[in-house]
C-alpha cells in the first residue's frame, strides 16, 4: 500500500510498534526485556564508589548500577536525581546524567535550562507567532524551561496546551521528590507504544488491533532482519553485522564491473544505511568497508551519507576516514540490538 501505516501489536510476547512506508518496514520499536533499564528512566540514586581517572562514579539504584560521568562535587553516599540516556555497552553500567528531560509529543520540559523555545524546524513565521502567544499564558516556574517540538507545527492548540500542562505537572512532581531515603525509580522510560506516539509523525493509517503485525506482513519483515544482507539498487549488496566492539558494514558492487560501480554502490549504501541500523537497533561505533572508489569521490560520498542521516531520529556523528580508507560513524545507543532484545 502507498502511504504510511503504523501498527501496534505484540511480537514474541513483547509490546511492539512498526512503521510501514509505501508497504516497506521503515522503523521498529520493541519493548526490551524486563531486566533492562530503559533510556529516559529517572532515579533517586545513591553515589557509590568513584572511578579514579574518569571523573565519574558508580550510582546505586534498585535496578542495578548506573555510571555518572561527571560526578565532581558529589560525595559517596549522597543522593542525586539522574536520568538514563542510552543502553550500555556489554558488561558496562548504564550511563546516566544529572540533566533531566521530560519529553512528550509536542514539548520537552527542561529543568535547569530556563526559557521557552520553539524548534527551529518550525519555519512558518505565522505559526511561530501563534505558538509564542500560546506559551505566553504558561507559567513555568523558576529554573524550568521548555522546547516546543516540530510536531506542534500542525497540531491543534488545545492539544499542544494539554500536552504542555501534563508534562509540566509530571516534571514538577519528579523534581520535587526529596533527596532522602533509599534509591528509588521515580519514572519509567518510554516503551515502544509511547515512543511511537511521541516521536513518529501522524500516519495515514493506524492499526492497533490484535494481529496487526500478521495482517500487514510485519512479522515476516522482522524475521528477515536476521539476515545481515541488504540488496542495493543495481547489483550491489550491503552487509550489516554487529560485533562486540563495533558494527561492521561491508559494501560490494556485485556483478557490476563498470568504472563507476564502486561509487554507485557506496552512494546507494549511504542512503540505505540509516534504515538498516534503525531497524536492527544498532549503535555505537560503525565502520564502513566501502566498495573501491577514487579518492576524489569521497567528498560526494560524505555529502550523501550526511544527508541520509539528517532525517534519521537517532543522533549519529560523521567521524570520517581511517588510514585504511574505512569510513566511521558514532551512533547513540538509543535502542537495544534487535538480536539481543528478542527471546
Amino acid at each position: 500500500m502507498k502511504g504510511t501505516l503504523v501498527a501496534f501489536d505484540t511480537f514474541r510476547g513483547r509490546r511492539a510498534a512498526a512503521r510501514m512506508v509505501d508497504g516497506r518496514l521503515d522503523d521498529l520499536l520493541i519493548d526490551p526485556p524486563e531486566d533492562r533499564i530503559v533510556p529516559g528512566s529517572i532515579y533517586r540514586a545513591k553515589v557509590g564508589r568513584p572511578l579514579k581517572g574518569q571523573g565519574g562514579s558508580i550510582l546505586e539504584t534498585p535496578d542495578g548500577p548506573l555510571f555518572l560521568r561527571q560526578a565532581k562535587g558529589l560525595g559517596q553516599g549522597e543522593s542525586v536525581l539522574v536520568q538514563t540516556g542510552t543502553y550500555p555497552e556489554a558488561g558496562k553500567a548504564t550511563p546516566a546524567s544529572q540533566k533531566l528531560l521530560f519529553k512528550s509529543r509536542f514539548v520537552i520540559i527542561t529543568p535547569g535550562a530556563e526559557g521557552a523555545n520553539i524548534a527551529r524546524s518550525i519555519r512558518d513565521e505565522e505559526r511561530r507567532v501563534e505558538l509564542l502567544e500560546l506559551l505566553a499564558g504558561i507559567t513555568l516556574g523558576e529554573g524550568i524551561g521548555l522546547v516546543l517540538r516540530s510536531a506542534a507545527m500542525d497540531a491543534d492548540d488545545a492539544a499542544v496546551l494539554d500536552d504542555i500542562t501534563q508534562t509540566l505537572e509530571l516534571a514538577r512532581k519528579v523534581i520535587a521528590e526529596p533527596l532522602t531515603g533509599a534509591p528509588e525509580k521515580l519514572l519509567e522510560g518510554a516503551g515502544a507504544t509511547e515512543l511511537a506516539w511521541r516521536d513518529w509523525p501522524t500516519p495515514d493509517i493506524s492499526d492497533g488491533e490484535i494481529g496487526s503485525f500478521s495482517r500487514h506482513d510485519i512479522e515476516s519483515a522482522i524475521d528477515r532482519l536476521g539476515d545481515p544482507s541488504e540488496a542495493l539498487p543495481g547489483d550491489g549488496m550491503m552487509y550489516v553485522e554487529s560485533t562486540r566492539a563495533l558494527v561492521a558494514v561491508d559494501v560490494n558492487t556485485g556483478s557490476d564491473t563498470s568504472v563507476a560501480a564502486g561509487l554507485k554502490a557506496n552512494l546507494a549504501a549511504a542512503q540505505a544505511l540509516p534504515r538498516a541500523l534503525r531497524l536492527r537497533g544498532l549503535g555505537g561505533q560503525v565502520v564502513l568497508d566501502l566498495a573501491p572508489m577514487a579518492k576524489r569521490d569521497r567528498r560526494q560520498f560524505e555529502q550523501a551519507i550526511a544527508r541520509a542521516f539528517r532525517s534519521d531520529p537517532i543522533e549519529t556523528s560523521m567521524v570520517g576516514w581511517t588510514p585504511l580508507g574505512h569510513f566511521e560513524l558514532q551512533r547513540k545507543r538509543e535502542r537495544m540490538p534487535l538480536n539481543g532484545s528478542l527471546p
